[in-house]
């Protein structure tokens, strides 16, 4: 009742126009449903959204921050609860460089946001480890690099 917990998968931003959603709730979707294209759990998401903005009887107007780190989907969220594309979307961190307002319905309005890295006294070479800088940026790429490396075990990158 606190924390509502809802499995999403947001659309993937191939399909040229409409962007699907299927009814099923992520829950119990096929496979082939999960694997596809189309957003799946838009409802149940949709249905927490339209309750928040429930004021015993009256409905009332909420904005809702989607925040979070660079490049997990925030922009796609939005975009398919929108079903169009409201956001730019890319594959690099960087694509939302300014906080966008999406009217969802007349109700509900969700606030797009730059993704939000946390300052954590790490030292600089961490900043691309934590998609806070595109790869592209990169000075100098051989240092985080041997960092994601030195985290993984050899056996995962091929080295014995």
């Amino acid at each position: 009742a606190e924390f509502p917990t809802v499995a999403f998968k947001a659309c993937t931003q191939q399909q040229s126009r409409n962007l699907k959603q299927s009814r099923l709730p992520a829950a119990t979707a096929p496979e082939e449903v999960l694997a596809g294209g189309a957003c799946v759990g838009a409802d149940s998401l949709l249905r927490v959204l339209a309750n928040y903005s429930r004021s015993g009887e009256v409905k009332t107007t909420i904005t809702v921050g989607v925040v979070g780190y660079p490049n997990v989907g925030k922009s796609s969220l939005i975009n398919s609860l929108k079903r169009s594309r409201a956001c730019g979307v890319g594959a690099t961190p960087g694509v939302t460089r300014c906080l966008q307002a999406v009217q969802l319905d007349r109700h509900i309005q969700l606030l797009d946001c730059p993704g939000v890295v946390m300052a954590t006294g790490a030292p600089p070479t961490a900043a691309p480890l934590r998609g806070a800088l595109a790869p592209q940026r990169l000075r100098d790429p051989l240092t985080p690099a041997a960092a994601i490396l030195r985290r993984c075990p050899p056996e995962q990158v091929g080295w014995e």
